[in-house]
């Protein structure tokens, strides 16, 4: 993990605690001086109005915590159409004839390669998206060429689908994981709203004298766990929150498994020939 990632993982976590402890401490301080100065204060009205915001503020925590996980399921079933995807390409390659079947099976033992580099360390985001386009593009120029021989084989049509499905779970697993955010405006509305919620929490403390700056830090790293939570959900890309790439793994040994099948294979096919 890169310096900025843990800078900007430390963002999430010191923004909500700074958005929910200093109003905190304003409202209670604010709340001791107004009980100071009006000594027989009943702060019951005030604890309904805590009790209503506190409401509203569970309320767009759970809204905004169900956008994120549902977002986090969506590419955990991309993840494994993905896999899916890759391992019948690579396997409709093996229909193919020479020299396209060893040159399609190598670029996709390598596309695999990168995804799991790229859940290993995720500093290697970038390098791997631009070669992966690459590999892609040579899948879909070999479909092309192929089609140009033969537009009537029933294989050929079938590496071509396979290869626009691996393009199509690309184009999904990218936009679903750099592109879909939680709205701005959202995540604005539910730090206003947590404002004025710990604002008045703590108005209700000072005037009732039944706060403390422990219970205030306390409740402010509740929140800022919570809103950390939801936001490395949301961002990917931070490598905290990513599905599980067991998949992957285990795909990348499968086509290494067979590969080294074939090379053998190759070789005793070779030795027999000679």
């Amino acid at each position: 993990m890169n310096t900025y990632s843990l800078l900007k993982i430390a963002g999430f976590f010191i923004i909500p605690l700074i958005v929910v402890l200093v109003p905190i401490i304003i409202g209670q301080l604010y709340g001791v001086y107004r009980r100071k100065k009006e000594i027989n204060m009943e702060p019951s009205s005030v604890g309904t109005v805590v009790a209503t915001t506190f409401a509203l503020l569970a309320f767009m925590l759970a809204f905004t915590f169900q956008i994120v996980s549902s977002r986090y399921d969506a590419r955990k079933a991309l993840l494994l159409d993905e896999v899916t995807n890759i391992r019948t390409t690579y396997l409709r390659s093996g229909l193919l004839p020479e020299p396209f079947r060893s040159t399609n099976k190598k670029l996709l033992v390598e596309y695999v390669d990168l995804r799991t580099d790229v859940a290993t360390d995720y500093s290697k985001i970038d390098y791997a998206m631009s070669r992966s386009k690459e590999i892609l593009d040579s899948l879909w120029d070999c479909a092309e060429t192929l089609a140009q021989q033969d537009r009537s084989s029933e294989v050929y049509a079938l590496f071509t689908q396979s290869v626009n499905d691996m393009f199509d779970s690309y184009n999904q697993r990218i936009t679903m994981a750099f592109e879909y955010r939680i709205p701005a405006i959202i995540i604005w509305i539910l730090l206003i709203i947590a404002f004025f919620s710990m604002l008045t929490l703590g108005y209700n403390f000072g005037i009732s004298g039944k706060g403390s700056y422990r219970m205030n830090l306390l409740i402010s790293i509740i929140f800022a766990v919570v809103m950390l939570l939801i936001l490395v959900l949301d961002r990917p890309e931070t490598g905290l929150a990513i599905p599980s790439p067991k998949p992957i793994f285990t795909l990348q040994s499968q086509l290494k498994n067979w590969q080294l099948t074939n090379d053998n294979q190759n070789k005793e096919l070779e030795n027999a020939l000679k």
